[in-house]
């Protein structure tokens, strides 16, 4: 039977992707500068791989613990305030991050900005799942997540530019002056996100996180979310490092191998949410499951390549994330019930951060670097991103099946 087609985005609706895209563009990009930029802050702060995972965990650690505490109080209030609030304390850390002189200075402004910046997508994923119906989330989730691309085709180019005409710092306080800008947009032009604050609630906010972390349907998610985010996190942190001694690709060319791949995902980006509302979520997953798995393979066992090699691998490993990424996040979004979507997100960005905390550590202790700068043993992280992906797609196969047709109530209008 053919599905009837999608409806068409509100001019508002537009709006509020445009703007929820724009908030994922700054919180990513403040992670993602993370991993180009460390070729050049390891040797500048005179730190080895295992204390510059430690810097890319210390986010994670402190937004997993964010969203923990958050959890209970996320749907008591206006999701617009909750939202700029949070936004707040993240550009602070920000700027605190392109300030810091010394390894400590680095290590506690990333565990401010995480403590701030670790919410906000969770926040964003509430507000896209209140104001859409399920028709139209696949969309939404690709438009949303071409933030991504956006990152790595504008920020991290750009932030690799100014590392190299300045020093390290100057990326982080552009991007904090750059993300004030999109923070006074949202305090501008959305409206109030509070249609949930008049549904029941229940009392007290511990047990309204108890029931959440209980519930057998949520717990599986988090699986799925924990393993997903495992593989990005131990692949991410050293990958600059990967490809400078590794492969042999100058510096100078880090911001085009970011540049083309960035580009090759925000044309994909959009038309896998198409795909996943147009031919099933959980058969889009498998596809970008398939393809990650095998294009990481590649990726970890790679050598001295041209140019040109490392670009067609890197943009096709990326296609395959996004591929899972897209159609998890709508299916996700169907989960939770409305008065319990605040906290589900919150808690799933927790369990995200936390995983990956973990995972940047334990890469940090497999890969070790040699006198001449080459990473070793890095194609054992390849190999456990393959088991996790695996599972997390056995295990996203029960969860979906067990999902009623139509689990949503009605969203709050968006117009």
């Amino acid at each position: 039977m053919t599905k009837p087609p999608a409806p068409p985005f509100s001019g508002y609706q537009k709006t509020v992707v445009a703007m929820l895209a724009f908030l994922q563009f700054a919180v990513i990009l403040d992670f993602m500068l993370m991993s180009p930029l460390g070729a050049l802050i390891m040797p500048d702060l005179k730190i080895g791989p295992a204390q510059f995972g430690l810097v890319v965990s210390a986010y994670a650690f402190s937004a997993g613990v964010s969203g923990l505490l958050t959890a209970g109080f996320a749907d008591r209030y206006d999701r617009k305030k909750l939202l700029l609030f949070f936004y707040t304390g993240f550009i602070l850390g920000t700027v605190w991050c392109g300030m810091a002189q010394s390894f400590e200075s680095l290590l506690v402004a990333r565990v401010v900005t995480g403590l701030f910046g670790g919410v906000i997508g969770s926040i964003v994923l509430a507000i896209s799942t209140d104001l859409f119906p399920p028709a139209m989330r696949g969309r939404v989730m690709g438009l949303i997540q071409t933030a991504f691309a956006a990152s790595q085709v504008l920020g991290i180019p750009a932030g690799i530019y100014l590392s190299n005409q300045w020093n390290w710092h100057v990326p982080f306080m552009a991007m904090a002056a750059f993300g004030l800008a999109g923070g006074v947009l949202v305090a501008w032009k959305m409206q109030p996100v509070d249609a949930h604050l008049g549904q029941p609630q229940e009392h007290s906010p511990f047990m309204h996180l108890f029931h959440t972390v209980t519930e057998k349907r949520y717990l599986l998610a988090f699986c799925v979310t924990a393993l997903l985010t495992t593989g990005g996190f131990m692949l991410m942190p050293f990958s600059s490092a990967y490809i400078v001694n590794n492969m042999g690709i100058d510096l100078q060319h880090l911001p085009t191998v970011y540049l083309v791949t960035g580009l090759c995902t925000i044309f994909i980006g959009p038309l896998i949410g198409r795909a996943a509302d147009a031919v099933g979520k959980f058969r889009v997953f498998l596809f970008g499951t398939a393809l990650s798995i095998a294009m990481v393979l590649i990726y970890t066992h790679l050598g001295h390549v041209p140019l040109w090699l490392l670009i067609v691998v890197n943009s096709v490993l990326f296609v395959g994330i996004f591929s899972r990424m897209i159609p998890f996040q709508a299916i996700s979004s169907t989960v939770p019930s409305m008065t319990q979507r605040g906290s589900y997100n919150a808690i799933s960005a927790s369990i995200q951060q936390l995983a990956g905390g973990l995972a940047s550590v334990a890469a940090g202790h497999i890969v070790t670097q040699a006198p001449d700068g080459h990473l070793e043993h890095f194609d054992k992280i390849g190999y456990v991103v393959v088991v996790t992906s695996l599972t997390a797609a056995t295990l996203l196969w029960r969860l979906q099946r067990g999902l009623p047709a139509a689990q949503a109530p009605r969203p709050q209008a968006a117009t």
